[in-house]
């Protein structure tokens, strides 16, 4: 087994030019199909991740632009299931410059919990300070903020500036970039103009959902602000509908890709195999069977292509490692990776690959009659 081992590394090195080139290639398809491959797993895991939440998001049906009033809260908390209630307001300030514009919304203190899924820390202190907000670990890396750090935003939809500090981070938001703060202090400073943008909505079982969404919208039919509500999931899906088109397309490019360098690790295999008719005519003339030898050259190609793809996929993981790192203006694809069993795949797809793309060249030549190989060398 060990000489069979030396004899196919001794071969990939007979032209070292080819094998590093042909890895290479594949090693580039490996890291474009583990990307693209990742982009509709991921969104089909944030679905699956909130298909199970008890949350509940209701908006106006006319858009942002019309906001709903705040007394909505207490006929909604009268629902049968429903066991909290929190509103939500839009501010859209700017931080410094208008480039430096992130989400930043107001609710209720008390309301905070709604979210303690999120990773939240610093809630004590959320609730005993007006201007204190919580801030998403993505911002605090963008602009360089810590904890007990006083910010300015200037509004950008409400003609008022507000003063906060930071008192604690979000770690697992729905966007890598984003802020909460007081609602009491929105309305202080906005003049009490009771609104609300959206209301978020928690319910005793993920299982009454539909029914409460549907209470909720027919407690409000006919009337000035009308509500569409919907499950957190459904949410997500709405703005994860935005990019349906751009994975599909991702998926077929990334066929399209693995097809054309296949075809290429296919002719270079042949080429390869076709140089070495009398080395392989030798072989079988001195005894050495033919599954030997169409192992041989299979191997050697399976060991290229699993070379090439263990690199594609290490250069994809760390690529999506470094934006998680550094970045912010994927919305909520900053936090993609590529999971593991991507990377399987990938390293699957490599090998069938690498063995394919050798295994017909390489059994003609393994069968082929020993002496009308040697006439057909040149």
């Amino acid at each position: 087994m060990t000489q069979f081992t030396l004899l196919i590394f001794k071969n990939l090195l007979r032209s070292k030019r080819r094998t590093v080139l042909t890895a290479l290639s594949i090693a580039v398809s490996m890291f474009i199909f583990a990307i693209l491959v990742s982009l509709p797993t991921f969104a089909n895991q944030m679905l699956a991740d909130t298909a199970s939440s008890v949350r509940i998001v209701s908006r106006t049906k006319m858009g942002f632009a019309y906001p709903l009033p705040e007394a909505y809260k207490l006929k909604i908390a009268t629902i049968p299931h429903v066991v909290a209630v929190a509103p939500l307001v839009i501010y859209g300030g700017i931080y410094h410059e208008a480039s430096d514009q992130f989400p930043s919304v107001a609710t209720e203190a008390e309301e905070i919990d709604m979210w303690s899924d999120w990773g939240l820390t610093g809630l004590d202190e959320f609730k005993k300070i007006k201007t204190a907000c919580l801030v998403a670990l993505g911002t605090m890396r963008r602009f360089n903020l810590h904890v007990g750090q006083q910010i300015k935003l200037r509004g950008t939809v409400y003609p008022f500036n507000v003063t906060l500090t930071i008192v604690g981070t979000i770690a697992k938001g729905p966007v890598p970039s984003f802020l909460i703060f007081r609602r009491d202090y929105f309305e202080e400073a906005a003049g009490k103009p009771g609104i609300a943008h959206e209301f978020w909505v928690r319910v005793d079982d993920s299982r009454v959902v539909p029914q409460v969404c549907a209470a909720i919208d027919n407690q409000f039919a006919n009337s000035p602000a009308e509500t569409r509500s919907a499950s957190e999931a459904a949410a997500v899906g709405s703005i994860l509908a935005r990019y349906r088109i751009f994975m599909k397309l991702a998926e077929c490019l990334g066929l399209v890709v693995v097809v054309a360098i296949g075809l290429v690790a296919a002719n270079t295999a042949a080429m390869s195999i076709r140089e070495r008719r009398s080395e392989i005519a030798v072989m079988r003339s001195i005894g050495f069977p033919s599954w030997v030898i169409l192992s041989l050259l299979v191997g050697e190609s399976l060991i290229v292509a699993l070379s090439g793809g263990a690199i594609g996929c290490g250069v994809a993981f760390g690529l999506f490692k470094v934006f998680a790192l550094n970045a912010d203006a994927l919305g909520p694809f900053v936090s993609l990776h590529v999971p593991p069993f991507v990377l399987a795949e990938t390293l699957g797809v490599a090998a069938l690959m690498g063995v394919f793309s050798a295994y017909v060249p390489a059994r003609g030549a393994a069968k082929r009659n020993i002496v009308e190989t040697l006439r057909a060398v040149d």
